[in-house]
This record gives structure tokens, sequence and C-alpha cells, in this order.
């Protein structure tokens, strides 16, 4: 799809170079990524298929780290109760809360089972819940985390999990380029 934009029109009292029409041509193709969100693909390819799980597990727990948690320790192992890790959630310093988390390398949706099955296990052992995944979470997994009367589970995707890694830079790298570009009315009024 091509889009012309006719922006400005030129009188041929300002210019005596007649009358002109600034043309701008955008293409937009919905298969291709916007400039700069590469990273997310990529990022999501290493999660997935290159990184081992406890690999994952530990990243889990240096995200929390440096998200203010304390005593974060992966706990992930044969026979663990469905647990990879706990840890203490501190708020202003003053509380603080028990938190268990599960780590799981999805390519498609977390199902309500995997939800309901992590409860199970976080039943007398935490306040909270966390759910990380690399993946999505399906309409009924979101519901089973967010349920009345159950203890709490925050579901994070993804997405979330590669919002949380740049705004913490863990993994990452800012690259800063520069970027020219001609100013042609600039050259019209010399």
């Amino acid at each position: 799809m091509q889009v012309r934009i006719f922006n400005r029109r030129y009188s041929s009292t300002r210019r005596p170079y007649a009358r002109r029409c600034m043309t701008l041509i955008l293409s937009f193709n919905p298969s291709t990524k916007p400039r700069g969100e590469e990273w997310r693909a990529n990022l999501h390819l290493i999660l997935t298929k290159e990184l081992a799980p406890d690999a994952f597990e530990r990243l889990a727990q240096r995200l929390l780290r440096e998200s203010g948690f304390v005593q974060v320790e992966v706990t992930g192992r044969t026979g663990d109760g469905g647990i990879d890790g706990k840890g203490r959630a501190r708020i202003h310093g003053c509380m603080s809360f028990h938190v268990i988390f599960q780590c799981k390398k999805y390519q498609g949706s977390v199902p309500a089972g995997a939800i309901r099955d992590f409860r199970g296990a976080m039943v007398d052992r935490a306040d909270k819940g966390l759910f990380i995944t690399t993946g999505t979470f399906s309409p009924a997994a979101i519901t089973a985390a967010t349920r009345d009367g159950a203890p709490p589970i925050d579901p994070v995707d993804g997405d979330q999990l590669a919002e949380k890694l740049k705004e913490l830079w863990l993994g990452l790298k800012k690259e800063m380029a520069e970027r020219v570009s001609i100013d042609r009315d600039w050259f019209q009024n010399v």
C-alpha cells in the first residue's frame, strides 16, 4: 500500500520556480516489523531456543533481584513441587511478602491447567505467585490466575518479560545510531 500526501503548495509569488507540490510517499508493509523492534523477535528466539531451562530460571532470579526482591533463590529441580524459585518482595522498606515463581519457556499460550497446578503447589508456601513465561496466557489462564478467593498469581508474559529486561538493561545493549537527512526547504531558501 502506498499513500501520497500533498502537503504544501507554493505560490508563484513566493517562489519564482512556479508552483510546486511536495510529495511524501510512505510504503507500508504489514509483514515488516517497525524499525528498532526486531530485538523483541531475536530475544524471543534466544529465550525459547538457546537458553536452557535452568538458565531461564536464573534469569528470572536476576530479574526479580534487580526489581527489588530480596532473598531470591532458585529451587527448580526434580521433585520441587512445581516451584522454580522463591523470594520476598519488599514494599517501601517497611512491608514484605513471600513470593514463589514458576518459569515456563512456551512458544504458544500457557493453559489454565498450568496456572491451577502452580496454585496448588503454592498453597501454604507463599502470599503471592509469579508465573513467568516466554509465551502468552490463554484467556482461561488469565481468569484462573486472577480468580477471587484464591492466592493471587501475577502472570508475566513474553512481552512483559521483554519490556522488563529492556527497562533493567539485562542482556540488552543500547546502541545509538546517527541518522542524517536532507532539509530540502533549507536549500530552497538559500
